[in-house]
């Protein structure tokens, strides 16, 4: 489906998008089912390690998206953790597993972030660029809220891991478009590697690193086969993009007028 051009078109759209993420995501427990599976868990813990090993002092850090539980530890960062959902329930759950230590700020983030302008030294989302209809005004908001300097991490699901390249050959979409699947089809703005640098570019970051989780493959009998170190040596053909990008003192041009996210 063609981008209809901004306007109401484009708020309907949003507003659309929202609503459905907000009932899948609203008490966490989706998100829950899936975070202790080895294929996300090693894909938290990348992120968590990029952005702990990364992020200057001196500012808060600010995980965007947290869902129930957050992917930091409050006492491994140089200062305070701000967690972010739009699901108050979530929320709640997120700030009691990091034992209070994490203050909470219910906001969507479709709709511009209510912070001032550099107020974080780190920013970490997980999962959440691929839910917005527009991915760009989004990293513009975390270059605004992101101190000079400041480091962005960010992971996505790969539209064109290795099994999926071969199936797009033999004539079979990607599982990042299938429509019918129970939660990828809230998947509406998908990445590969090198159109995510892209993207970050033009939001006014620079690309530090891009990791991976896993390459995997179903075998014709149903069992799974990953490997973590072909994930290493080729991210791009990972399940899971995981991005560390550093902002740049530039400001981002706009490429229109106002918050096109807004709603």
């Amino acid at each position: 489906m063609a981008e209809p051009p901004t306007g109401t078109s484009s708020r309907s759209a949003q507003a659309h998008g929202r609503r459905a993420n907000r009932r899948s995501y609203h008490d966490g427990a989706q998100v829950n089912g899936y975070v202790d599976d080895p294929y996300h868990r090693i894909r938290r813990a990348v992120a968590a390690r990029l952005m702990v090993d990364g992020v200057p002092p001196g500012r808060p850090v600010l995980e965007l998206g947290c869902g129930p539980r957050s992917m930091l530890d409050p006492a491994a960062l140089p200062g305070p953790l701000v967690v972010a959902d739009m699901a108050e329930t979530a929320l709640g759950a997120a700030r009691g597993a990091a034992g209070g230590a994490a203050l909470p700020v219910c906001l969507d983030a479709t709709r511009g972030l209510p912070f001032r302008a550099g107020s974080f030294a780190g920013l970490l989302t997980g999962e959440l660029i691929e839910h917005v209809y527009d991915p760009l005004a989004l990293l513009h908001e975390c270059h605004r809220v992101l101190a000079p300097g400041g480091l962005l991490v960010l992971t996505t699901p790969n539209l064109a891991p290795a099994q999926d390249r071969l199936a797009f050959l033999a004539g079979r979409a990607p599982r990042q478009v299938d429509p019918l699947h129970p939660y990828l089809w809230l998947h509406i703005r998908p990445f590969t590697a090198s159109l995510l640098r892209r993207v970050l570019c033009r939001a006014g970051f620079a690309p530090l690193a891009i990791r991976s989780n896993e390459v995997g493959w179903r075998l014709p009998g149903g069992r799974w086969v990953a490997s973590r170190l072909l994930a290493r040596v080729a991210p791009g053909l990972g399940g899971s993009l995981i991005c560390a990008a550093r902002r740049t003192a530039e400001t981002p041009s706009p490429r229109g007028t106002g918050h096109p996210n807004s709603a």
